[in-house]
């Protein structure tokens, strides 16, 4: 057995090892650095200078971007072989780099990540990762549950308005309750201190630049959060009751948004911090886009920290699973009017309903935007719904009835939101493991139709 003395000295070589490989700008340090522990990877933190900081996070960029383009070639070869479809695809490998992201963005900050479930919450995924988030973030009684029994951690509960006949159980799976008005913090802000549960107030931060007013919780007559002239008259009287707040005003932004929605927040809520345990800054952080700004987003993090005193959390949600899943799905027939049309065996309605709500266009593996490759279709789902298209794509060969194609990006709001409008049958949900064997974990039918109806 090795003394304490050698398991010190051990561990202060691996750290310069690291730093040396970290300076000199290795491909392979940002592996040495994810792959060692908590107290190691906060050694090789404090020995690098902020060049070599921000050295460090260039190569976890990097290598995230590598593995991101091998990742794109296993979803490629699945689609070719895959029992059937359609069939959404997760790859654990891509989403452990994402986590790998997450987990760098705590080591330099302190911070803690809690998982937003609704955005994805396939639990197959969810035992690697735990290994790096500290929890989830819930938006109701079943997600609360969820996040509890099959993800673990803390469990941050937040609800526009919280049903009495649900409250009971929120409390028993919930470590944190985040109230939407003064109103239901006194209907069950004791309960919930009885009960041993931290109790949080969502605030407007009077600042919020989604660029769909359909996504911006600061927007005219919002109902998310209590503004400043409400809580300024209310706050005085609770406040020996509350041990944090709550804003969330992102949505698919970078780290310049938070820093200018953060500056509001401060300005409107900053007076109020003594006492309080914790700050949420919410969720709609890109952290894991390749172009997000994390140098900016740890500044903003530990700047906030040390003039507050209060731990910080972010609950990102597609940042956990940003590119690490897909929908494949079959070209069931090519009709002709005005142009070629590809219906495929998946629908933009029922199987990717943001495509229509936000709306977007996803992007088809091989594909590229009308008329820019030889041949041009418009690729639509089965069901009855006039406007159940995906959009216009080319391709550089002509599409033939049972061709697979690939639309990317597909974990995130996808799944959760699914539906079997027209009675139209769910995709099956299947997992690249790490070592590349494909599990499916998911199978759905007639029952799961029949199920949801009366």
């Amino acid at each position: 057995m090795r003394s304490s003395g050698e398991s010190v000295t051990s561990r202060n070589d691996r750290t310069a090892e690291i730093t040396r490989a970290i300076l000199a700008s290795d491909a392979g340090a940002a592996r040495m650095y994810q792959g060692k522990s908590s107290r190691v990877r906060g050694k090789v933190i404090n020995s690098l200078d902020k060049a070599g900081l921000f050295r460090l996070t260039g190569l976890i960029k990097e290598q995230k971007r590598k593995r991101f383009s091998e990742g794109n070639e296993r979803f490629l070869a699945v689609a070719e072989t895959y029992a059937r479809t359609p069939v959404y695809l997760i790859d654990e490998t891509l989403i452990e780099e994402n986590m790998g992201v997450l987990r760098y963005v705590k080591d330099r900050t302190g911070c803690k990540i809690l998982h937003a479930l609704k955005s994805y919450a396939s639990f197959a995924t969810f035992p690697l990762m735990r290994r790096y988030l500290d929890g989830t973030c819930a938006s109701g009684l079943h997600e609360a549950r969820l996040g509890r029994e099959e993800f673990g951690g803390e469990v941050h509960t937040y609800g526009a308005a919280f049903r009495k006949q649900e409250i009971n159980a929120i409390l028993k799976y919930s470590d944190v309750v985040t109230f939407n008005s003064f109103y239901q913090l006194e209907a069950y802000g004791k309960k919930a201190k009885k009960l041993g549960k931290e109790i949080g107030l969502r605030v407007n931060p009077g600042l919020g630049e989604a660029s769909a007013e359909m996504y911006n919780p600061c927007g005219p007559c919002s109902r998310l959060g209590i503004t400043s002239d409400v809580f300024a008259k209310e706050f005085g009287r609770v406040r020996e009751r509350v041990d944090g707040l709550l804003f969330h005003a992102l949505c698919e932004q970078n780290s310049d948004v938070l820093e200018r929605v953060l500056a509001s927040f401060e300005r409107l809520y900053g007076k109020y911090m003594q006492g309080l345990k914790w700050v949420n800054f919410g969720g709609g952080h890109h952290i894991t886009r390749d172009d997000y700004d994390l140098e900016r987003l740890i500044g903003l993090v530990n700047r906030f920290k040390e003039k507050y005193g209060v731990q910080v959390y972010l609950e990102p949600g597609e940042a956990s699973v940003f590119h690490a899943g897909v929908l494949i799905a079959t070209v069931i027939d090519i009709v002709k009017n005005d142009m070629e049309i590809a219906i495929i065996d998946a629908s933009a309605e029922a199987h990717m309903p943001d495509v229509l709500l936000m709306p977007y266009r996803p992007y088809i593996m091989g594909s590229a935007a009308p008329g820019e490759l030889a041949h041009t279709y418009r690729i639509a789902g089965p069901t009855c719904l006039a406007g159940d298209v995906v959009g216009d794509y080319s391709f550089d060969k002509p599409l033939q009835r049972g061709d697979r194609i690939v639309l990317t990006d597909m974990a995130l709001y996808s799944i959760v939101k699914s539906t079997t409008f027209n009675g139209i049958g769910l995709p099956d949900i299947a997992v690249i493991r790490k070592g590349g064997k494909v599990e499916t974990v998911k199978r759905f039918g007639y029952k799961d139709y029949k199920g949801r109806q009366s």
